[in-house]
């Protein structure tokens, strides 16, 4: 795909993946629609990069509020030629830790927001019969790992989207690509504290990348029409791993992986009678 003067829309463009995908795309000629609930920290981008950029404030866990947001895009940009679904939240906990309510806020972001985004504008890019739809995931939707329940059950949801979007999308002139980093050097865990503690030590040996080489991996297979791209090279490797002996690797992230706290280990009790 050319990228020049095309209409790029960027979820989770306030920081992170996100921001630096949207000036990968510019610096490409790209038109950027970005996407994300902090509007300040999107007109401060939208600033640097200048006349390429458009912000739009939206919480993207709310349908009403994605409908609308896409309204205004085709209203004043058309129907995206790429969509690049990015944003992403979500503390890691075990199952027993999380509430119902913790659970939603962490399939919303980024499942449910992926899903209201791409159905928001997948038939009129159906209906012109060209377009990409890309989505970012993470390493938890090929091996879950312990203390990463919602986490770990969005994720894997995210990547069952990505195969229904393959399936139906298929002989559309739309395309689907998945884009899989390892651990990345943003504001992530900052902004979700306990989190990084829980990463499996195993992880160790998959280098750190940054939301640069991210942005550039991903504008790379959008333009070439990749299907899937993970980086860097060692995760590749694990994950060709996990496909050929998933027991084995599971095995590895569980031994590896956050241990339940000891507050939340109860034996049962015992009960006397007379």
């Amino acid at each position: 795909m050319e990228l020049w003067n095309k209409v790029v829309l960027i979820t989770g463009a306030s920081s992170g993946i996100g921001e630096a995908t949207a000036r990968e795309f510019a610096r490409a000629g790209a038109k950027v629609a970005l996407v994300a609930r902090r509007e300040e920290r999107l007109k401060a981008l939208a600033l640097e990069i200048g006349e390429l950029a458009w912000v739009y404030p939206a919480d993207l866990g709310d349908p009403d509020a994605v409908v609308a947001m896409a309204a205004r895009v085709k209203s004043e940009l058309g129907t995206p030629d790429v969509i690049v679904n990015n944003a992403g939240a979500g503390t890691w906990q075990f199952a027993d830790e999380t509430t119902p309510h913790d659970f939603l806020r962490q399939a919303a972001v980024p499942y449910l927001a992926a899903g209201y985004v791409t159905t928001a504008f997948a038939a009129d890019m159906v209906r012109r019969g060209s377009g990409r739809i890309v989505v970012v995931n993470s390493p938890v939707s090929r091996v879950a790992w312990p203390g990463a329940f919602g986490y770990a059950a969005a994720r894997w949801a995210l990547r069952g989207l990505v195969q229904a979007l393959h399936a139906d999308l298929r002989g559309t002139g739309v395309g689907v690509t998945e884009v899989l980093p390892g651990k990345v050097s943003s504001d992530y865990f900052a902004s979700n504290p306990g989190s990084e503690e829980r990463i499996p030590t195993i992880s160790a040996m998959i280098p750190e990348v940054t939301p640069e080489q991210v942005a550039r991996a991903l504008v790379n297979a959008t333009r070439k029409g990749r299907r899937r791209t993970a980086l860097p090279l060692t995760l590749r490797l694990i994950l060709g791993q996990a496909w050929v002996t998933p027991r084995l690797v599971a095995w590895l992230t569980g031994i590896t992986g956050a241990k339940r706290p000891q507050h939340a280990r109860r034996r049962p009790g015992r009960t006397t009678g007379r």
